[in-house]
């Protein structure tokens, strides 16, 4: 690789880097390049990036960012999953990582703070922002929902209670 391409490509990482909000290490030993063409669809479904990377490179991209703490984690075959949405992109990692025993995590980084590989696997566990999302719309329905039966259920006793009168003196006439 000549020295401007590989300026290129620490500049276009260090840009991606630098919008990241996580980015997880792994190592890929023995995946296939189809192992690896399926886990990175799955994380571009997700909204992130999984790339190989060289190590030496990928170390100067991370010069300036918030991930800069680990660089340390960069040895071996590594490919870096990099997202602003860091529970998904985790759980298809550490999903994976489950089925196949070949990628292994290493570690991260979420926006300033170190992660191991157990961190990503409880960051893995928490629900997704759209999860949380859904719940939060929930939550704030549910007492709206119930204002609307409160405000109800006079107006329906109402109605009960003049139908059956009003039965009770259709059968006195009768």
């Amino acid at each position: 690789m000549l020295r401007a391409e590989k300026t290129q490509v620490v500049e276009k990482l260090h840009a991606t880097l630098a919008q990241a909000e996580v980015v997880l290490v792994t190592h890929y030993k023995g995946l296939t390049v189809a192992e690896l063409g399926e886990l990175r669809g799955q994380v571009r479904k997700l909204g992130g990036t999984l790339r190989v990377t060289k190590n030496r490179l990928a170390k100067r991209a991370l010069e300036g960012t918030g991930f800069e703490p680990i660089a340390s984690l960069f040895k071996g075959p590594t490919a870096i999953a990099v997202a602003r949405e860091p529970v998904s992109v985790a759980k298809a990692l550490v999903d994976y990582a489950k089925k196949n025993e070949k990628l292994v995590i290493v570690g991260g980084g979420l926006k300033g703070t170190i992660l191991d590989a157990a961190q990503v696997r409880a960051l893995a566990e928490l629900p997704s922002l759209d999860v949380l999302r859904a719940r939060l719309v929930g939550l704030l329905q549910a007492p709206a929902a119930r204002l609307v039966g409160v405000l109800r259920a006079p107006a329906e006793q109402i109605a009960r209670v003049l139908k059956a009168r009003a039965e009770k003196e259709g059968r006195e006439e009768s």
